[in-house]
């Protein structure tokens, strides 16, 4: 069935309805399903970039393609349209690589989203580890002792915890405090947590790629590197302020209190309402994505 257009002295109206009902009378419960799949994947992948690097590079293809297609369509580009059809395999090749990172990150919240979340450590476990977090965490605060504390969840960091000093200790407050207490040979680095122990500190964390966070300290970058490639969770103190704050999947809350920090310590240790709790406290985020991102901090932070 062919697409008829009405006589000139139609009304535009009339044209509009017509070509509505052409559209409509082609449309299927099978149609439907397929314009939905197809715009899930696309608000996927926009998702899967918004904040990044690859978002530029996204923008950036598909006026590309925008472009190629109304030359293709409307000129007869006959030796044009050959080097697409000849450059189309390098091009599926090349999109892997140049967003390898984002696929993996999504690859890894879609393993993730398929299993029970938890930290790992016993219920009976979960309030004393709770509780010398968050007394370290005020310690670390008053005495302007810069501090970073990851916490391993699903996504294993044995690969973070090779690169410092192996420990396998009970979490208390005086062992995290003397870890991070200046000029000592763990101060620098990150300490690993994982159930109720800590693994391995003065590790290395990778850091953030993201462009907009300023003067941000080193500390707080590598909070959001390692919350960007896992889904661990990280409690930073800054030293140049003591402002105590939790990075999560990327994103930074600060200047929490040791009630609120115990608070969102429990939503993470006990995750049956991790997903509310989380949102609860990011409200204030998705007003400011980090709070005060030139950082006023020192770049040794």
């Amino acid at each position: 069935m062919g697409l008829s257009f009405p006589p000139h002295n139609l009304a535009v109206s009339d044209l509009v309805s017509e070509i509505t009902y052409y559209f409509l009378s082609q449309l299927t419960w099978i149609s439907v399903v397929d314009i939905l799949m197809v715009t899930l994947v696309i608000f996927g992948i926009l998702r899967l970039v918004r904040g990044t690097q690859a978002a530029t590079l996204l923008r950036g293809m598909i006026f590309l393609v925008i472009v190629i297609t109304l030359l293709t369509l409307f000129l007869p580009l006959q030796a044009f349209s050959w080097l697409l059809r000849t450059t189309l395999p390098a091009l599926l090749i090349a999109i892997p690589v140049i967003f390898a990172p984002e696929i993996r990150r999504g690859l890894e919240r879609i393993g993730r989203a398929g299993s029970v979340v938890q930290i790992g450590a016993r219920e009976a476990d979960v309030q004393p580890v709770i509780e010398a977090l968050a007394a370290a965490a005020q310690r670390l605060s008053e005495r302007r002792h810069g501090a970073l504390m990851v916490v391993e969840r699903q996504v294993g960091l044995k690969d973070f915890a090779e690169t410092g000093i192996r420990l396998e200790a009970a979490i208390t407050p005086e062992l995290l405090t003397q870890i991070f207490y200046p000029n000592t040979p763990l101060h620098d680095g990150a300490v690993i947590l994982k159930d109720d122990r800590v693994m391995a500190a003065a590790c290395i964390m990778p850091l953030t790629t993201n462009t907009a966070l300023g003067q941000m300290g080193l500390r707080h970058r590598a909070s959001l590197g390692v919350t960007e490639v896992s889904d661990a969770v990280a409690i930073v103190v800054s030293e140049e302020t003591g402002i105590i704050s939790v990075v999560h999947n990327g994103r930074m809350i600060r200047r929490l209190d040791p009630e609120r920090l115990k608070h969102m310590l429990d939503a993470f240790y006990r995750p049956r309402g991790n997903r509310t709790t989380w949102q609860k406290f990011t409200a204030p985020l998705r007003r400011r994505r980090v709070e005060s991102p030139s950082g006023r901090e020192s770049t040794g932070d």
